[in-house]
């Protein structure tokens, strides 16, 4: 990921705000400047083809794109101006409906497609009980050993012995802080 992309995924991180409920949240006005986007009337445009494509989904536009009303001061005078707390799935149908010319929608898309994926996989582990939540935590150990296995054989660990060795030196070298003591 080269730096821009780097901090662009960090200020999508930044800007996310957190309900007391856990749901994250977004508000458009600050999301418009992280995609680049320099007059709120082009964004606007952009909010205005996802709730379509929101409320053509089946979904209701009220929760996803909740009305909030602020308070802007341009020099002595305030005015008061329309914003949005977005949804995470609000979030992703505005770059999919965003300028697709832009490097950084690109990578909204990406962002808020991996996010969605980790909540849908988080919310699905969290409904299970103990017990397949330790299958499935096996699970994961048991594909993490096959890769570690894969990568011990590409770097020439041969034997039962040498994998043994090779396993214990990466363990031990995470548990004293990378240190290698080589011991005869």
């Amino acid at each position: 990921m080269s730096n821009l992309k780097a901090e662009e995924y960090k200020n999508l991180e930044k800007i996310k705000k957190i309900r007391e409920d856990r749901a994250e949240y977004w508000i458009a006005r600050e999301l418009s400047g992280v995609l680049q986007y320099k007059k709120w009337e082009n964004f606007s445009k952009v909010i205005d083809r996802a709730k379509l494509a929101c409320q053509n989904s089946g979904r209701d536009i009220e929760d996803d794109f909740p009305e909030v009303r602020k308070i802007i001061e341009a020099g002595e005078l305030q005015k008061k101006v329309v914003d949005y707390e977005l949804s995470r799935y609000a979030c992703y149908l505005i770059v999919q409906n965003g300028d697709q010319r832009k490097e950084v929608i690109a990578l909204g898309q990406t962002y808020f497609a991996i996010q969605t994926r980790r909540q849908e996989v988080a919310d699905y582990f969290n409904q299970l009980d103990e017990d397949n939540k330790r299958l499935v935590i096996r699970g994961d150990i048991k594909q993490w050993n096959q890769m570690l296995l894969e990568e011990a054989h590409d770097a020439g660990v041969i034997t039962n012995q040498e994998y043994t060795e090779f396993q214990n030196v990466g363990c031990f070298n995470r548990c004293i802080g990378g240190r290698v003591i080589i011991l005869n």
